[in-house]
């Protein structure tokens, strides 16, 4: 049987040979029914991102380390005429330090037992991960966004992180043990891989919950968690009958609930409600305006006509704190794709309707190189590759 696989994306989207080779790679797997390439679709380590699979077997390596990477929204009781971001960014300090709190409730709440990363719980992480402060640019949808108690003159934070260290660490047991192989669901590994894949899920979430946590207390807000969803995970399926393994490897679910899909950091968010029909797309969307430019490759490109100081303000007015200068660079909007046409190629296809664009206004990346924080260095070495 030929493995089924499709694009969904229109001409206008570019979209790079290798990703595309990898997709057909992947969806020649064994025990593959299903690939779908989303708008975003870029190549990853050896497995395309943003793209959705259904198979017969559970491949750790195709969900990746960062189990558990995802967004969470929080509207804050903080009104966009009156934030001073100079001001909301001289308090906000320390964030991929050690969270110096008790973790016991937290856990509890979590139903998590403790790891030996927990020192990293509450920490953003490098590569494409943020805290970003957000105000709404345009309402498309008044009842939706009032619906989810969203303030349209208000302020917003949204939350992008994963499972860290920990996420790693069941990736590369899973590897060590078995390979690349897919592995049968019944069997003793699979059962293994799937506990400390849901517990990594479960870490990630509470990650995001004390980053905000550490974010509203820093700038004096309270707020109320609106959505919280994973980009990368592997999950079974009731599928025509059939139970499959539904595995998204940079792909937000159509599945539950709103979503916002972010741009980059210099151009707008969009807060969407996925249509109800979202099968062709295997219930998943795109997850970001996906890269450009492979990670590494940017200061090269734009030092020559960007300082680092031309980088911490946005062509939309948004400030950024990022003091590693090369992953501010590497972050930089021109290293993405554009959002607009991402999201434009979700709607031709039917599976979603914007609610509310969202625009940057401060966004937390990281206070000083890891190699220059005396202790910190063990939480900011990893690099998101989602």
């Amino acid at each position: 049987m030929t493995p089924n696989y499709q694009l969904i994306a229109s001409i206008q989207t570019w979209i790079e040979g290798e990703a595309l080779r990898q997709l057909e790679q992947t969806a020649a797997l064994p025990g593959m029914r299903q690939a779908v390439g989303l708008p975003d679709l870029h190549p990853g380590k050896g497995y395309p991102i943003g793209a959705a699979f259904l198979s017969e077997r559970i491949y750790p390596a195709l969900v990746g380390n960062d189990i558990g990477c995802g967004m969470a929204l929080w509207p804050l009781d903080l009104l966009q005429r009156k934030f001073k971001p100079e001001r909301a960014a001289e308090r906000l300090q320390g964030l991929e330090d050690r969270w110096d709190g008790d973790l016991t409730d937290w856990r509890a709440q979590s139903s998590l037992e403790p790891t030996a990363f927990d020192a990293a719980l509450g920490t953003i992480g490098g590569g494409n991960h943020f805290a970003e402060v957000q105000a709404i640019e345009t309402v498309i949808d008044p009842t939706a966004l009032a619906t989810l108690g969203i303030d349209p003159d208000g302020l917003l934070l949204l939350v992008h992180s994963g499972s860290r260290g920990l996420g790693e660490a069941v990736l590369r047991a899973a590897i060590d043990r078995q390979g690349h192989h897919g592995l049968d669901p019944a069997s003793p590994e699979a059962t293994d891989y799937l506990r400390q894949h849901d517990q990594a899920l479960r870490w990630a979430a509470l990650n995001r919950q004390l980053i905000a946590h550490r974010v509203l207390t820093a700038l004096n807000a309270t707020g109320e968690c609106r959505l919280d969803i994973w980009h990368n995970l592997v999950q079974p399926l009731d599928w025509r009958g059939e139970r499959l393994w539904l595995h998204r490897k940079g792909a937000a679910p159509a599945d539950r609930g709103p979503v916002v899909i972010p741009g980059s950091r210099g151009t707008l968010s969009y807060l969407v409600q996925p249509r109800s029909d979202c099968d062709h797309s295997l219930r998943s969307l795109a997850h970001g305006a996906g890269r450009k430019w492979k990670r590494g490759e940017a200061r090269s490109r734009l030092s020559n006509r960007q300082r680092p100081e031309d980088l911490i303000m946005t062509a939309l007015g948004g400030r950024v704190i990022c003091e590693d200068k090369e992953l501010l660079y590497d972050e930089a909007p021109e290293n993405y794709k554009g959002i607009d046409r991402v999201v434009a190629d979700l709607g031709e296809a039917g599976l979603i309707d914007v609610i509310a664009t969202l625009h940057p206004v401060l966004t937390y990346k990281v206070r000083r190189p890891a190699h220059r924080q005396p202790g910190a260095r063990q939480f900011n070495r990893q690099r998101n590759r989602s």
